[in-house]
């Protein structure tokens, strides 16, 4: 493997949950890095975040040129520019080739093309052995196009739907490759994984306002009578805590309904599960520690407590 498909999986280490703890069994664990390793490679194309952008483009017989890079390197100020943006398509087009080659690889393994980036034929075996459908890949490619053009969301309901794209496909592929996956589970699933991604957003307000996105619900921010220059401060005021307060109990009430998943498997994946959940709890525990202040700094769950709440949410099963 490159340096930069490692750089890419080394940042599971940043993530609120384990992705692939040591106490699965070791091809469990092959299996979610690969799922991780291609949903992060995805985001950081999305993103602009790619540690080698133009050699991933080289790699995947990518034309469009790589926008040249600033004189000033800095953090993100504000949205891409218009090169940039088509530069993040068309690597979202070249990725969704690859997962074409990955299918393509898994049914016919003699004469399709083979995949051409690293993290992508990591995919080959684990569709082979879990007889996965491109559905959930392509999904998470698309939420990544989505945020190109989608900056604002008017409703939280809008937020959800964008939400069904960017983190439920990553719980369906879960319970795929665990081989326990059924409507009821998936349904769970979905609100465990729509509200870690609404968690992930409230930590990273300042972060995302950088890149020129806001994930905040419009209506939620005139209702509240917050502005976007509230959340351009250093330090969050009071209808800014007012408003986040507000989300976090939202994420909350989804991280309640789909909690019961846990108590519908056993074994290793119940502790899979409850890490994941738990995950969720002790980051929006963090916002609330900071006083709600997500604007000061990233609020990041503290590790002994994910691990208290995990085996709480293990032996109670929710």
């Amino acid at each position: 493997m490159d340096r930069s498909a490692g750089a890419t999986l080394d940042k599971a280490s940043a993530e609120n949950f384990p992705v692939a703890p040591f106490f699965l069994p070791a091809a469990w664990r092959d299996d979610l890095m690969a799922v991780y390793g291609f949903a992060r490679l995805v985001d950081d194309a999305g993103d602009g975040d790619l540690a080698d952008p133009a050699g991933t483009a080289r790699l995947l017989g990518i034309d469009t040129p790589p926008p040249a890079p600033p004189a000033t390197p800095s953090a993100h100020s504000g949205p891409p520019a218009p090169e940039e943006v088509a530069f993040r398509l068309a690597l979202l087009d070249g990725l969704e080739h690859d997962l074409d080659r990955v299918f393509g690889s898994a049914l016919h393994p003699d004469t399709a093309d083979w995949p051409r980036h690293p993290l992508m034929r990591r995919l080959v075996p684990l569709v082979d052995r879990h007889g996965l459908t491109p559905e959930p890949f392509r999904r998470l490619i698309e939420a990544n196009r989505v945020d190109q053009t989608t900056a604002r969301y008017a409703t939280f309901d809008d937020l959800v739907g964008y939400c069904t794209l960017s983190a439920d496909p990553v719980g369906r592929l879960v319970l795929a490759i665990a081989g326990v996956a059924t409507p009821e589970r998936i349904e769970l699933s979905d609100a465990i994984c729509t509200a870690l991604q609404v968690v992930e957003h409230l930590q990273d307000v300042a972060e995302d306002l950088a890149r020129g996105r806001i994930y905040l619900p419009t209506e939620d921010l005139a209702c509240f009578g917050v502005t976007e220059a509230d959340l351009a401060a250093p330090s969050a005021d009071g209808a800014v805590r007012e408003l986040i307060a507000h989300e976090v109990e939202r994420a909350r009430t989804l991280l309640d309904r789909g909690a019961p998943l846990v108590g519908t498997v056993r074994g290793r994946l119940r502790l899979l599960l409850a890490g994941f959940t738990a995950g969720g709890y002790a980051a929006l525990a963090a916002i609330e520690d900071a006083g709600y202040d997500v604007l000061a700094q990233q609020a990041k769950p503290d590790k002994r407590r994910l691990a208290a709440k995990a085996a709480a949410i293990f032996a109670k099963g929710r």
